[in-house]
């Protein structure tokens, strides 16, 4: 492993504390430990509560854990994806939080550390699992799935509008001999792309990756159930505070939040009967995005948007 002193800077953090309103006797999840970011900020706001942090990576949960010991023993992290969300909680005696982050994507270290395999800037072995005991990696999604799934792989998660060419172009090289690094892949993707696409500003992989990384981790469906499971665990005046860094996943937590604050009654009735309450209520009614200045020091936080809701 690389011993670089990799950098983590938390994206929206003041705007996530101050959605979440920390209680300093409360308990709080952060789905996503990650460098330790938000952690640290909602730690160090707490006296007789406790935060409790859920991450899949070892080298994160070392990190992070070194980084959370200086400010307090207030802290417990649990080694798994946040999809066990609720299970995880109830094996420590927890059935209630006042407050659940979810700061999705990737993090930095995981972007910048070559051997994780994340990043087209890099040249290593096709990888991208979070969590490293994982057992499908972009190894694997690239050399086995079929032309057909690669590229509904690649237009439902990147968006790439080149998709069919793309994966028939892996098809087709695959067939002489292993795709093992990013950079074969990389090239491959140059190589079925138009020379005005690969003119524009970006990097013509960037699509393709992001999509790897979202079917190898499952992203999507992990969000969805964990988002869902975190409703209920919810105390009066409980928060969610999701932060997203891609359309699809942005949606999710839209139409999620939305449903929670809608009455599903058939039109006609004339009155709302007892018991049918809104249980929630909705604190941002628009995404909130990075101010002019965190995008200066912070490129990371370009695509990033939170949302928030609230347990009345």
């Amino acid at each position: 492993m690389n011993n670089l002193e990799y950098k983590h800077i938390p994206v929206l953090a003041k705007e996530a504390i101050d959605y979440l309103n920390i209680k300093s006797d409360g308990i709080y999840v952060d789905c996503t430990l990650g460098g330790g970011g938000h952690s640290s900020l909602i730690l160090e706001k707490l006296t007789s509560g406790k935060l409790i942090a859920f991450d899949q990576d070892d080298y994160a949960i070392k990190r992070a854990g070194e980084r959370l010991s200086k400010i307090s023993d207030n802290f417990h992290i649990i080694k798994s994806n946040f999809v066990n969300l609720a299970s995880e909680l109830n094996n420590i005696g927890i059935t209630k939080v006042d407050g659940i982050l979810y700061d999705l994507g990737v993090s930095s270290f995981q972007f910048d550390i070559p051997e994780r395999g994340f990043s087209y800037q890099y040249d290593t072995r096709l990888d991208m699992r979070m969590d490293t005991d994982a057992s499908l990696d972009a190894h694997y999604v690239i050399n086995n799935y079929s032309e057909q799934d690669l590229k509904k792989c690649f237009y439902t998660y990147g968006e790439e509008k080149f998709a069919p060419a793309i994966a028939k172009k892996i098809v087709q090289y695959r067939q002489k001999k292993t795709i093992d690094t990013t950079f074969e892949l990389v090239d491959i993707i140059k190589s079925a792309l138009p020379a005005f696409v690969l003119r524009k500003k970006g990097h013509p992989a960037k699509q393709v990756f992001q999509a790897l990384r979202i079917e190898v981790n499952q992203e999507l469906n992990v969000f969805e159930k964990s988002l869902n499971d975190a409703y209920d665990l919810l105390n009066s005046d409980g928060r969610i505070v999701v932060i997203t860094f891609h359309s699809l996943e942005d949606r999710i937590c839209k139409q999620s939040f939305k449903k929670k604050v809608t009455l599903d009654l058939p039109k006609d009735l004339p009155f709302v009967p007892e018991g049918f309450d809104i249980d929630f209520e909705l604190l941002t009614n628009k995404a909130v995005v990075a101010t002019p200045e965190e995008l200066e020091y912070n490129n990371r936080a370009h695509s990033a948007k939170l949302r928030a809701i609230k347990r009345k």
